[in-house]
């Protein structure tokens, strides 16, 4: 966290630093949006860029690192991509990421 008067976004909110904002599909309230295109020429990624929030993306990238571990993705391989892409349209603009079969969420710590 860089110096500064300690004035910034409210607790919990993410900043972004290009003023960008977006209605949050996750959220479903103006915030923060990302401060640039992912996956840039991808249509998913501008249409990210339009409808999510960083916040939400924190929350995408949390889950797709249980994707990645939990299906021992090799994100070398075209097919893997594919797969991850399907999940992020799902997680934001579908029902939700699917969690993997058997899958039994970390205990929370105390």
């Amino acid at each position: 966290m860089g110096c500064g008067s300690g004035m910034g976004a409210p607790r919990g909110e993410e900043q972004n630093t290009s003023g960008h904002k977006v209605f949050c599909v996750k959220f479903q309230r103006e915030m923060p949006g990302l401060d640039e295109v992912p996956f840039e020429g991808d249509p998913l990624g501008q249409r990210i860029y339009e409808s999510v929030s960083k916040e939400a993306w924190k929350m995408w990238v949390e889950r797709m690192k249980m994707i990645m571990n939990e299906y021992r993705l090799n994100l070398g391989t075209a097919e893997a991509q594919d797969f991850l892409l399907k999940q992020m349209e799902e997680y934001f603009f579908g029902e939700g990421a699917a969690l993997p079969p058997n899958y039994v969420a970390p205990k929370a710590k105390n």
